[in-house]
């Protein structure tokens, strides 16, 4: 199976806040498969269809060690956080070789449909309940360099416009 292309920041599609999946089909089953082999090939930890062009609200997320506890999560939504945060330093597929800390709260409850349509809670803390909150951001059109100063954001957009455009002429070689 071929992986999905990730969009780069700043591409604007990633500023397209995803719609409700109408119902857990083979459409949206093959999807999460796919999404899972472009993580895994592309040694994320979490993506969001609205990193691949598709604005319906699903992820798909394995902070294991062997990689081997895909979790696919469909129509989340987060019905608590914790008041306390903690700030650490985060990564995005559609942000390459991009890394600086955002502040997360520290423990999460959320509910979210699996791959049968059941409706599921999820309690998460740690890197779980970073990678879900970071996810669950893309769902909403937002990137974590939104996060950091309007200086930081203006150098990584340079830095990454630069890189495609160096990446488009190295390939028309």
């Amino acid at each position: 199976m071929n992986s999905l292309t990730i969009l780069r920041y700043p591409d604007p599609r990633l500023h397209t806040v995803a719609k409700p999946v109408a119902a857990v089909d083979a459409r949206i089953k093959e999807l999460a498969q796919q999404m899972l082999e472009t993580m895994y090939e592309a040694s994320g930890i979490g993506l969001a269809a609205t990193q691949i062009d598709v604005h319906e609200r699903l992820i798909v997320i394995d902070v294991s060690e062997n990689r081997d506890q895909p979790l696919v999560l469909i129509n989340p939504e987060i019905v608590w956080s914790s008041p306390e945060k903690r700030l650490g330093e985060e990564g995005c597929l559609s942000v390459p070789g991009i890394y600086d800390g955002v502040e997360r709260a520290i423990g999460i409850r959320m509910q979210a449909m699996d791959l049968e349509g059941k409706l599921q809670t999820h309690e998460a803390e740690g890197m779980l309940a970073v990678c879900i909150q970071h996810e669950m951001d893309h769902l909403m059109g937002k990137v974590f360099v939104e996060y950091l100063s309007p200086l930081k954001r203006n150098r990584i957009k340079t830095k990454l416009v630069k890189q495609k455009k160096d990446e488009e002429r190295d390939g028309d070689r």
